[in-house]
């Protein structure tokens, strides 16, 4: 299917109830458990992994609603493309203080870990608050869908997208200009600047750099969970409390304390979190792959 017929099929399934499109988009997740099979031995492997007290039986049903949920994610994507602000302020659901960056004179940053309904973040912060928000990004390899996808995403609000490759110094700038830096902490980027350390036991190669730019901008970081509600009910957005402590003078123990409280956050609504991609990619030294 060419980008553009994605994009027009998206631009017609958002006119749809969102119970309908959340119930399409279960059907398509059904359908990827069948055709991705590479990603779901990934995923399956995932919830091995972190899950081993758990039967295989119950950790294909966990892996089954995941997909489910991605598919979801998917067609309901057309509606942080098209629809209305009043229609998405309708659908979100609120939790916390989402204007706490307005609230905050100094540098901020929002950590994002990946829940598969993060990309309601953007308009939750932006429809809701008013500060300028600066995101790193991958481009896509499709020139079309990637001007989509930007374009969706800068929809509300003043938001800025700074190229992976080109580095975190244009990130700096922005930051120094106000702008609240929206950061993922748990991607695995290889060993430079990280460190082995427990997610759910295993040993995940976490970046230092968030916490390390946090502590020498002297950033109040906010953690930003998305929850997928079920069939038309919407998306929950909860803008949590500071983590406590983080972040401290020493890089190595802020990771473990965000993995910790990811793992918390992740065990409440397990089937959300993004196990379709390689957390464990990145191995310690002498350990074989498990991918």
């Amino acid at each position: 299917m060419s980008a553009r017929l994605l994009i027009g099929l998206l631009w017609l399934l958002h006119f749809l109830p969102l119970g309908l499109l959340a119930a399409l988009g279960r059907g398509l997740g059904r359908l990827l458990w069948w055709l991705a099979g590479s990603r779901r031995r990934i995923a399956l492997k995932n919830l091995e992994l972190c899950f081993p007290e758990l039967a295989a039986a119950e950790r294909e049903a966990l892996a089954r609603e995941h997909f489910a949920m991605v598919g979801r994610s998917l067609l309901e994507r057309g509606l942080l493309w098209f629809a209305s602000p009043e229609r998405l302020q309708r659908l979100i659901r609120i939790k916390g203080n989402i204007r706490l960056a307005e609230q905050t004179p100094g540098a901020m940053m929002w950590l994002l870990p990946h829940f598969v309904g993060l990309e309601w973040v953007g308009p939750a912060l932006m429809l809701n608050q008013k500060r300028p928000g600066v995101d790193v990004y991958q481009p896509q390899s499709n020139a079309v869908l990637d001007a989509r996808i930007l374009a969706g995403r800068s929809r509300f609000g003043t938001t800025a997208f700074v190229d992976r490759h080109d580095g975190i110094r244009p990130v700096l700038r922005l930051i120094k200009q106000g702008y609240a830096f929206l950061n993922a902490p748990d991607l695995d980027h290889g060993e430079k600047d990280s460190a082995f350390v427990p997610f759910f036991g295993v040993p995940a190669c976490t970046l230092l750099a968030p916490a390390r730019m946090a502590a020498s901008q002297g950033m109040v970081v906010q953690p930003l969970v998305v929850t997928m509600l079920p069939g038309g009910q919407g998306y929950e957005v909860e803008a949590c409390e500071p983590i406590p402590g983080y972040p401290s003078e020493d890089p190595l123990a802020d990771a473990h304390t965000v993995n910790a409280w990811l793992e918390a956050r992740v065990r409440r609504h397990p089937a959300q979190y993004f196990w379709v991609h390689k957390r464990f990619k990145t191995r310690p030294a002498g350990e074989p792959p498990v991918y």
